[in-house]
């Protein structure tokens, strides 16, 4: 597996979606097959060895990564949707983001009772949106021992909101 500088293909967008933000775009790793493979042989490397069972991805971008993750290791993925996309009885939190606040939701027949569940998404930020999902899951009865993220932004402090679960990400950002 070679090496790859993700910082060459995350796009920095200023004043999105509002003023004040600056958004690491990471649809730049997807349009570079080099970059999209070096990420998902990482998560591989990872977790191949820790009896993931299932990985629950974040809409949306989450959604690419996870998918691509599952496949290799042959595991099912779950979808965490934002509220009022999903059918059926479904377990839903409000979470706080960077600039605002919103729901997701997890169709509770979805959720593998009992399970270890790698919970993936494609960016932390403050960490809100990941707790959320956690928390879901958990209620739901699986088992979520890790986190993994492409990118994390620490100055914001994601690890705060779980505090003993361990967090990966493959490149972080300080305060910019």
């Amino acid at each position: 597996m070679a090496d790859i500088d993700l910082d060459d293909y995350i796009r920095k967008v200023k004043d999105f979606p509002k003023p004040g933000i600056l958004f690491y775009d990471v649809t730049g790793i997807l349009a570079a097959p080099e970059a999209f493979r070096f990420c998902i042989d990482r998560m591989v490397a990872l977790y191949k060895d820790k009896n993931i069972e299932a990985v629950a991805s974040i809409e949306s971008r989450g959604f690419i990564f996870a998918a691509a993750f599952a496949d290799r290791l042959g595991i099912p993925q779950i979808l965490i949707r934002k509220k009022g996309k999903l059918p059926g009885k479904v377990i839903r939190k409000e979470y706080a983001l960077e600039y605002g606040t919103s729901e997701i939701e997890i169709q509770e027949v979805d959720i593998p009772k009992g399970r270890r569940v790698l919970l993936a998404d494609d960016l932390f930020a403050t960490g809100g949106t990941f707790r959320a999902a956690h928390d879901i899951l958990v209620e739901g009865g699986a088992l979520v021992p890790e986190v993994f993220g492409v990118i994390g932004l620490p100055f914001l402090h994601y690890d705060k909101q779980l505090p003993g679960i361990p967090v990966t990400t493959l490149i972080n950002y300080n305060n910019e």
